[in-house]
């Protein structure tokens, strides 16, 4: 008798970059418990560099399907779970179909994008019985687990409030406004796309729902009004081209091999292009964003996200009944150019790219303060890899299953409303100008 463990067999959908971690890790650390079936995405030519990324490490050539093929693949090949890694507008349709096939769901963050999408889930998920599993993966870095077992130990006391600041910078930021996410159609803005992370982590951290949200915010970096407003002058549509009107801003895919293999030599097969001017047209998603969120408990948070600032990282203040807890951390410095005049685009996937700034260096530091004591550093365990140490345990906790864990890492697809929840709210606030109740969303599942 065999004392290897069963592996589970996988499909993945969407094999842009987010989907290499699950494909590298599928067929390399972790390959004993996973076994990767097929892969599927709309653009053949993506689809097959994944195929050839997988074979690469070693493992059996997955099938290569088209997404609308999925589910047949998932009852004939007998697949387990579905990992979930296209543009956020899709997640809905594709999480639904791997349930009624008769699979679970892996989604990257966001769950959805609408609200239609959340009822979509809960529907499938309550007449399935099947899991769905949000990739929230800050949960799992060392730094923010330890400010959940700070809170959750008692020594602050009751949360009464807690303000929250996170900063994109200028290559990290600028990011959002090249690529699909630009349009809010696609991704729901950053404050579904990117905030979810951050409601995701408040929600875990104080162990409770919100309620209500009022948002203020709007597009007044980028975009080609604001160029325009500051006298930018004429700029190219994209960065992959050879102009002497390109920058700091400009994205050239071509002096980036995987940048190159993944998206400017792809384009043949759907026109999608990855490196849009950050201040053109059609920019639909705001830059600024300030939140004030009321939770069911009865406290507050103050939230705030800036997409363009000079360097990149978040402060989070828990303010509670006995004292307060401070989290600082900062990802990187200053955007400096290389000598080649780039700079690597996102500091907290590849933190071990990023070089330490004298005046503000690569740091965290977590902090408690008890009324009427001084404060006291709390320690915080290192972390390896990309998302603070995050990525490499939540990996773990996916393709080997989660062993004792009392702080709760793993999210299911309610935390991934209560994290999109506050999003939507957020974006209709932004469009009423009032502060919107979660409960008159009708998502359809109690928070």
């Amino acid at each position: 008798m065999s004392n290897e463990p069963a592996r589970r067999r996988y499909a993945l959908v969407g094999t842009g970059s987010r989907a290499r971690m699950y494909l590298q890790e599928i067929a390399g650390p972790h390959a004993a418990f996973a076994e990767l079936i097929a892969i599927a995405d709309a653009n053949p030519g993506r689809a097959a560099l994944a195929r050839d990324l997988v074979v690469a490490r070693g493992a059996a050539a997955p099938a290569v399907l088209d997404p609308a093929e999925l589910p047949a693949a998932v009852r004939s090949e007998g697949i387990d779970a579905v990992i979930v890694t296209t543009p956020d507008a899709t997640h809905a349709d594709l999480v639904v179909a791997a349930l009624d096939a008769g699979a679970d769901a892996i989604v990257e963050k966001p769950l959805t994008t609408t609200v239609e999408g959340v009822r979509r889930i809960a529907e499938a998920a309550e007449r399935t019985g099947r899991s769905v599993t949000v990739t929230f993966n800050y949960r799992y870095s060392p730094r923010n687990t330890a400010l959940k077992s700070l809170i959750a130990s008692g020594e602050i006391g009751r949360v009464t409030s807690v303000h929250f600041e996170w900063v994109l910078d200028t290559a990290h930021g600028a990011d959002y406004f090249r690529r699909w996410h630009r349009d809010k159609t696609n991704s729901g803005g950053l404050l579904i796309h990117k905030a979810s992370h951050h409601f995701d982590l408040v929600n875990w951290w104080i162990d409770d729902v919100p309620a209500r949200v009022f948002a203020s915010g709007g597009l007044r970096f980028y975009g080609d009004r604001n160029a325009a407003e500051r006298g930018l002058g004429e700029r190219p549509e994209r960065g992959s081209v050879d102009s002497p009107l390109q920058d700091a801003f400009s994205l050239d895919l071509r002096s980036e091999p995987s940048m190159k293999a993944l998206y400017y030599d792809q384009e043949q097969y759907d026109g999608y292009r990855r490196d849009q001017d950050v201040f053109g047209e059609g920019i639909t998603i705001e830059d600024n964003l300030a939140l004030v969120v009321d939770y069911a408990s009865g406290a507050s948070m103050s939230y705030s996200l800036n997409a363009h600032s000079p360097w990149e990282g978040y402060t989070v203040s828990v303010n509670g009944t006995k004292g307060r807890a401070e989290l600082t951390v900062i990802e990187r410095g200053a955007v400096l150019l290389g000598e080649d005049g780039r700079v690597l685009i996102d500091p907290s996937a590849q933190p071990e790219g990023v070089e330490s700034d004298r005046t503000r260096p690569i740091s965290e530091r977590l902090v408690l303060q008890k009324h009427w004591e001084t404060a006291v550093e709390v320690p915080i365990p290192e972390g390896e890899g990309g998302h603070g140490g995050g990525d490499a345990r939540l990996l773990r906790d996916l393709f080997e299953g989660v062993d004792d864990d009392p702080l709760g890492h793993t999210a299911s697809w309610r935390d991934g409303v209560r994290s999109v929840a506050v999003g939507l709210a957020g974006n209709r606030s932004l469009e009423t100008g009032q502060a919107v109740t979660i409960a008159d969303l009708d998502l359809g599942v109690a928070l």
